[in-house]
């Protein structure tokens, strides 16, 4: 039997509560049987969480862990990463709600692709806080609060009809029936108001009456059109079987004329080679293309092996990206050329279970779906969240992990005689939810967590709640303190309950 080791953390690094899209504030959570009322928002939640997390630290009872095993690996999914800059070219929009009237920024984001590149997002994640410096990844809609609107398409067929994509401003001016023209800013905000409609179902509007006359238009002439395809994936992410075969295949999806294939860090040693259909080596691939993990015969009796491509292209238009440091969700509105990459790896053995394993978020059931491939010769077993599971020789399954929304997880599947696989993020499949509870649950020995962070960025806290960006600040200090002290009281509490 293998071990799956899960680990349910509170919040993950770097949180800065004054971020952009924040909105709620009004917070709490409990933890191990404390109640608390509700907080409303994704802001107030994931403040709530983090601030919690914060008294646990002071009061010295944050779970302690040993360092990860050091041949786990954490797998990624292709296409651009990038890193978050700051609000770029905005205007003014106001937000009406129960709590009243709030002016926030709406506009355009930068971000900086690793590699090489630039893309220009706007947000669809009004309530969240945009972490400073966060690390964003191209993500399918599936893995997003895109993935269950059923609006999503209409943010699409925005972005292709609005600025930036349609630069001539006058143009844009015109077929929206304004007069006068339009500013950089106010195109800019108009789009991010129209967007908001539809990804968060706001009541909003943009503050400069040209960037409203825009809005509205945008919203009222939406139609729906189909998610873009991805800059560069490969499918599947992770194949198995045995050496002395060729492993896979692999297919490569890119938007790209062509991508540059780096073969296994270890080729030299491993004597494994990335070949074709027709069994010879290559360096280059497109659209397509079929790749192979070409294992000799008389490699190890177990082990495993990596390939990368990269390519240089333009990211659809349409197509999302999130954050594992839980940061609001962003989805492309423009994109220089950029470097996009994808990796799949494949393990092998001479006899008994030999699966692959791949990780994705799956919105429409509110949790992670693990697939694992065996094509080995005995059935792979391991145990998931309290119920055992068995792969047979030669098929697949797929496992859901059902998770709460802005749960962070980090688990990890132990294949036989092979590296570890880890499968880390945040469920993130809404744009605004009420707290009601924050639970960790362990099996096994847990992951290291980390909370800290660097100063925020006031580029980044411009699309959220700048008004109260004080008392968020003071709300999380007081919660610092009400964290640690409500679990002394706790301890207190339980300590005369048992004598």
């Amino acid at each position: 039997m293998r071990l799956l080791r899960l680990v349910i953390l509170l919040v993950g690094p770097h949180v800065h509560v004054n971020g952009a899209c924040a909105k709620g504030i009004s917070l709490f959570a409990s933890l191990s049987g404390l109640s608390a009322p509700s907080a409303h928002g994704r802001g107030a939640a994931r403040l709530a969480a983090a601030s919690l997390v914060s008294g646990l630290v002071a009061a010295g009872v944050l779970l302690g862990a040993g360092p990860a095993a050091a041949d786990e690996t954490a797998q990624t999914q292709g296409g651009a990463t990038a890193t978050i800059g700051g609000l770029k070219t905005y205007g003014t929009a106001v937000i009406h709600d129960a709590d009243g009237d709030q002016e926030v920024s709406a506009g355009l984001f930068e971000m900086s692709v690793d590699g090489g590149g630039t893309l220009q997002t706007y947000c669809v994640d009004l309530h969240t806080p945009t972490q400073r410096d966060a690390k964003y990844h191209e993500t399918p809609w599936s893995g997003t609060s895109l993935g269950v609107n059923k609006d999503a398409g209409r943010i699409s067929w925005i972005l292709q009809h609005s600025y930036p994509q349609v630069n001539d401003l006058a143009s844009l001016a015109g077929k929206a029936g304004i007069s006068g023209g339009l500013t950089e800013q106010d195109a800019a905000a108009g789009t991010q108001v129209a967007i908001w409609r539809y990804s968060d179902g706001a009541d909003v509007d943009a503050v400069d009456p040209q960037a409203e006359k825009l809005a509205d238009y945008l919203f009222k002439s939406a139609r729906a059109v189909a998610e873009p395809k991805a800059s560069l994936t490969l499918d599947p992410p992770a194949v198995s079987g045995r050496p002395g075969q060729p492993l896979g295949p692999v297919t490569v999806h890119t938007n790209a004329s062509s991508v540059t294939i780096t073969p296994p860090a270890d080729a030299a040693t491993s004597r494994v080679r990335i070949v074709g259909k027709d069994g010879k080596p290559v360096t280059s691939a497109t659209d397509g293309s079929r790749l192979f993990f070409d294992v000799p015969a008389d490699a190890a009796a177990s082990g495993t092996s990596a390939l990368t491509v990269q390519a240089s292209t333009t990211v659809p238009v349409g197509r999302a990206f999130t954050s594992d440091a839980r940061s609001q969700t962003q989805i492309l509105a423009g994109s220089s050329e950029s470097t996009v990459s994808a990796t799949a790896s494949a393990t092998w053995a001479t006899q008994g279970a030999v699966p692959a394993l791949s990780a994705a978020k799956n919105c429409t059931k509110g949790g992670v779906d693990i697939t694992a491939t065996n094509r080995g010769d005995e059935p792979y077993t391991f145990d998931l969240m309290g119920l055992q599971h068995a792969i047979p020789a030669g098929q697949s399954r797929t496992v859901t992990i059902r998770l709460q929304e802005d749960q962070p997880y980090d688990f990890t599947i132990e294949a036989p005689g092979a590296a570890s696989q880890r499968f880390t993020g945040v469920l993130d499949c809404k744009t605004q939810t009420t707290v009601t509870g924050t639970t960790i649950q362990t099996l096994s020995d847990p992951s290291p967590a980390t909370v800290g962070g660097t100063a925020p960025d006031p580029n980044l806290a411009a699309t959220g709640s700048s008004d109260a960006t004080p008392l968020i600040a003071g709300t999380a200090i007081g919660l610092v303190l009400i964290g640690g002290t409500a679990l002394v009281l706790l301890r207190r509490k339980q300590d005369a309950s048992e004598r």
